[in-house]
């Protein structure tokens, strides 16, 4: 069945002996804090405020991140590398903004390092999530799959969407501890998208302004991500929360400096707001969906699983 948005935020249920018992719930697998937020947010809030389970598993703590706040360069990882516990806060901030009240860290906070961008000696670091056992890391996430037991799965395609090793190997731990759950596996997979069409509108929205993304670029064709658009199974509108994805992108302010094309974007330059996320099926069967591409409208279509009603409902 179809899920509405609420605009009133609900606690996702949990009995009296700690089991989860939502109807829907749903894991989301990203490589570092501000991940969630930037991917899916919006989707992240419409579920959780429409009384589903979110549960976001976060891999690193982002210690190789970039810093845009001056006062903080001192957390560097060049310096006293401090930057991963800072961003706990940072992703606690961006978790309450989109009501979003289970989050974990894979294995705990600081299990596995950020392993910076693909060809840095920071790949070779010794708790590099890129030099992460694929079982063992698997391994843990089975553990929380066995808990929540989600029926969709939402992580990144085998190129982490543009190639960072941190995205990568979530994907791989997140669709090898998709096999190992058997029975208890979730019935969709997910991967995070962007439509090429909407990249070409962005190109386009986004060509005289003076924080272009796609500066130096022409063809759509030669970014390191984008999708056809008929690759893509489900587009998720939600708009109401788009506001609240926004929270939350301020939240994560180390990563995310105050002239980022996002801000730019939450004025809908492409017609393709914050708050429209897209998404293709990897595994499970498509459900029913609308408009001229046939997109599923809910990541839970075509599932038999009531829609779970807001707490006190």
């Amino acid at each position: 069945m179809r899920v509405g948005c609420h605009a009133v935020r609900t606690v996702a249920r949990v009995s009296a002996a700690g089991e989860i018992t939502a109807a829907q719930r749903i894991m989301l697998v990203h490589a570092h804090p501000d991940d969630e937020t930037i991917g899916t947010g919006a989707t992240m809030a419409r579920y959780a405020a429409a009384g589903a389970h979110v549960t976001l598993v976060t891999c690193t703590l982002g210690e190789e991140g970039e810093i845009h706040v001056p006062e903080l360069t001192g957390l560097a990882a060049g310096a006293a590398d401090q930057l991963g516990g800072y961003r706990i806060a940072e992703l606690d901030a961006a978790c309450a903004a989109l009501g979003v009240t289970d989050h974990r860290f894979l294995g705990g906070a600081g299990r596995f390092r950020d392993s910076g961008m693909m060809g840095l000696p920071t790949n070779d670091h010794p708790r590099a999530f890129w030099q992460a056992d694929l079982d063992v890391a698997a391994g843990l996430l089975l553990d929380v799959i066995r808990e929540v037991r989600p029926q969709v799965l939402v992580t990144y395609d085998p190129n982490g969407l543009y190639g960072h090793p941190d995205h990568i190997q979530a994907h791989r731990v997140a669709m090898r501890a998709h096999q190992l759950a058997g029975d208890l596996a979730p019935a969709k997979v997910y991967w995070t998208a962007v439509p090429r069409s909407a990249l070409a509108a962005g190109m386009e929205a986004f060509a005289r302004s003076s924080d272009n993304p796609f500066a130096g670029i022409d063809n759509v064709d030669d970014l390191p991500f984008g999708c056809p658009d008929s690759e893509i199974a489900a587009r998720i509108d939600a708009e109401k929360f788009a506001e609240a994805k926004l929270a939350a992108i301020r939240v994560h302010a180390t990563q995310i400096p105050p002239t980022s094309w996002l801000y730019s974007l939450a004025g809908d330059p492409t017609g393709q707001s914050l708050g429209v996320e897209h998404y293709r099926l990897a595994m499970g069967e498509k459900g029913p969906g609308n408009g001229p591409n046939g997109w599923e409208e809910d990541l839970f279509a075509g599932l038999d699983v009531a829609m779970t009603s807001p707490a006190g409902a």
